[in-house]
């Protein structure tokens, strides 16, 4: 008998619920299986599944190959028709106990039911109380699921159905929890996480749980919020970002483009200049904070005019942190169905805006020589301060612990100190 081997792609949230597998798999005495838990937030996403599949079933002979998260979620017939395959589990069933016991070998091979597989729209709560966190020296904490709008390229509300929520005292008996076992600095993670506290009693909103778990884990010295909506941010949420030293100087924003009328295509609920005022409402706020942002380039019937538009977000927003997607159309989606710009050159205009981001974060870091930070380690040489920027130093620090020092320089991406 062997432990299960476990291979997590994609966001944050699949790795948070891979290892709330990993528990369920154990209460339940699953073992010598290799479990994949797939991402499908790109065509590409999808073909790195398929040949992950295919890798772990040929390192594992013989071993049940059980396939999971957003991409079996949304075609999970693509996933059972694959030889490698012994069963299709869904991303309501994989955070289910029942689902797991029935996951046993040897009850598992020969199983007549390949496809386990539910209606995600139906699903109402979350699981994010199945665990308390994960990571090594910062702990990601589940708070939201799922997702109540339809962007026109997205297909991850059909793998995460509609938006749901822990509710905030879960979260910050969680919290307490991790701080109590030494976390130093907690991130909050979700899929639409400015959607939190919409479907809770009294509607609270994202910036209420901030605060509300600064004010109640007062030894909790970090606090981190993940990627948000920047149109849905809250008053409380603003003034959590001027007024509380220990939320981090850092957001991710979903923008995807920098074009009113590409906006418009893409069913967003902002429009450039939106984009461009709450970077410069949050800047004037807490003037240290720092902006990554996902943008994708080649959307159906962006021109070179558009696409340019995307480009000049990166200085007009002030971004150091560019995540580029090139465009892939999602069967299902309404911009599959849309005029597709030509592979080349949607290749060549994602170039262009990763250029554009080199050139955004080696800004940034020439601008923190000299500065001094407060920096958490994430091994004996390398750690990030709270603006999220790497930091490598020449000497061992102490794993897990925030160290203070001036960075004396950067290289590679990274901050020196």
């Amino acid at each position: 008998m062997s432990a299960p081997i476990f291979s997590t792609l994609g966001c944050r949230l699949n790795a948070y619920e891979t290892e709330a597998m990993k528990e369920l798999a154990a209460a339940a005495g699953v073992d010598n299986a290799v479990v994949i838990n797939t991402c499908a937030v790109t065509a590409e996403a999808v073909r790195k599944a398929k040949q992950e599949i295919r890798r772990l079933a040929r390192e594992n002979p013989g071993a049940p190959v059980i396939v999971t998260g957003c991409a079996a979620q949304t075609e999970p017939e693509t996933f059972a028709a694959m030889p490698e395959v012994t069963k299709v589990v869904g991303n309501t069933e994989k955070m289910q106990a029942d689902t797991w016991a029935s996951l046993r070998v040897p009850d598992l091979i020969g199983t007549s039911e390949r496809v386990q597989v539910d209606d995600i729209m139906s699903v109402k709560e979350t699981a994010g109380h199945l665990i308390d966190g994960f990571g090594r020296h910062r702990a990601y904490v589940q708070v939201q699921n799922g997702c109540d709008h339809r962007c026109t390229f997205c297909i991850i509300p059909f793998g995460r159905g509609n938006s749901r929520s822990v509710p905030a005292g879960v979260v910050v008996e969680q919290i307490k929890r991790l701080v109590d076992r030494g976390f130093h600095e907690v991130v909050l993670t979700g899929v639409d996480l400015t959607s939190w506290g919409a479907d809770l009693p009294a509607t609270p909103r994202l910036g209420d749980l901030v605060m509300r778990i600064l004010k109640l884990v007062p030894d909790l010295q970090r606090l981190r919020i993940s990627s948000i909506d920047s149109i849905e941010a809250d008053e409380m949420l603003m003034q959590a970002i001027a007024n509380e030293p220990r939320l981090m100087p850092h957001l991710h924003l979903s923008l995807q483009a920098g074009d009113d009328m590409i906006l418009k295509r893409m069913k967003r609920r902002h429009l450039r200049d939106d984009a461009i005022r709450f970077c410069e409402e949050a800047r004037r706020l807490r003037p240290d904070i720092v902006f990554g942002a996902d943008i994708i380039a080649g959307f159906p019937t962006e021109t070179e005019e558009m696409f340019v538009n995307s480009i000049r977000l990166v200085e007009d927003c002030g971004l150091t942190f560019l995540h580029v997607f090139p465009f892939s159309p999602r069967k299902g989606t309404p911009a599959a169905r849309m005029p597709q710009v030509k592979g080349p050159v949607i290749k060549d205009r994602a170039a262009r805006l990763r250029a554009a981001g080199d050139v955004a974060l080696s800004r940034h870091l020439s601008a923190q020589v000299g500065v001094e930070h407060r920096i958490l380690m994430e091994g004996p040489r390398l750690g990030r301060t709270g603006q999220f920027t790497e930091v490598a130093f020449a000497s061992d620090q102490p794993e897990g612990q925030i160290v203070t020092a001036r960075i004396s320089g950067f290289a590679d991406g990274r901050l020196t100190a």
